[in-house]
């Protein structure tokens, strides 16, 4: 089992089990073994927080009707770490469940590629925005949208434009 906390300050206990894929399946429509299988979920989940967060309500929903959390206030309590706890509760927890060591053992290096991935490639913005690269494509973008513009190409305003 393995726990996060919402932006409301509220813990939830994640734990996968089949009666929490089932319930996930019917309320969501998503069969959360696809990650196992090999489907594209995993990277729907690491791109799409309202699917994730959808998923992750459907999992500790017992909990939240227990709190008399409605599936919109768990929602709004869900951004920032608050998601990243969640996503990361869940994709252990995830492969905690799978019923074959090596498919474990599968996940969890899939789940750590995909983590260092996701590391290098905000260490690759992070590089471009503290060398300025950012700044210069922007500007670059900007002195081309503005110099392809000419005052005479401006519509008149209405203001100027004699009555017909």
């Amino acid at each position: 089992m393995r726990t996060f906390k919402d932006n409301a300050g509220n813990e939830w206990t994640v734990e996968i089990t089949v009666s929490a894929l089932k319930r996930i399946r019917s309320l969501t429509g998503t069969d959360l073994l696809e990650v196992i299988s090999g489907g594209d979920l995993l990277e729907r989940l690491m791109c799409d927080p309202v699917l994730l967060c959808d998923i992750i309500y459907a999992l500790v929903k017992p909990q939240a009707d227990e709190k008399r959390i409605s599936d919109e206030a768990f929602g709004a309590g869900m951004a920032g770490d608050a998601i990243d706890a969640a996503t990361a509760a869940l994709l252990d927890e995830l492969v905690a469940f799978c019923p074959s060591p090596r498919d474990r053992a599968n996940l969890g290096r899939v789940l750590l590629v995909v983590r260092r991935a996701m590391d290098q490639a905000r260490d690759v913005v992070e590089a471009k925005i503290a060398g300025g690269e950012i700044e210069r494509i922007v500007e670059a973008a900007l002195s081309t949208v503005t110099s392809g513009n000419s005052s005479g190409a401006a519509p008149a305003s209405s203001a100027s434009t004699p009555p017909a």
